[in-house]
């Protein structure tokens, strides 16, 4: 498998669609009554806190760089060999 960041804003994003999935599941196992428009707010706010996550880890990632860039000899260990 090949080598890639870790990118918390997708993996933010993808538990909020399955805990969707799991509240639409949970109602068409007859487990409970879900309304129609209850996931609605679930899968936007889960959205908006992905987008966040991923906007603050996208900063630190590179105010990260900045401070490699002032050391350009070290090898890079976001990269693969």
């Amino acid at each position: 498998m090949l080598r890639h960041r870790f990118q918390p804003g997708r993996l933010v994003a993808g538990l909020f669609l399955i805990l969707a999935g799991v509240v639409y599941a949970g109602d068409a196992g007859g487990l409970w009554e879900t309304p129609w428009f209850a996931v609605i707010p679930l899968v936007t706010g889960g959205l908006c806190i992905a987008g966040a996550v991923g906007t603050v880890a996208r900063a630190a990632h590179q105010r990260r760089g900045e401070r490699r860039a002032a050391h350009p000899d070290e090898p890079r260990a976001d990269l693969p060999h």
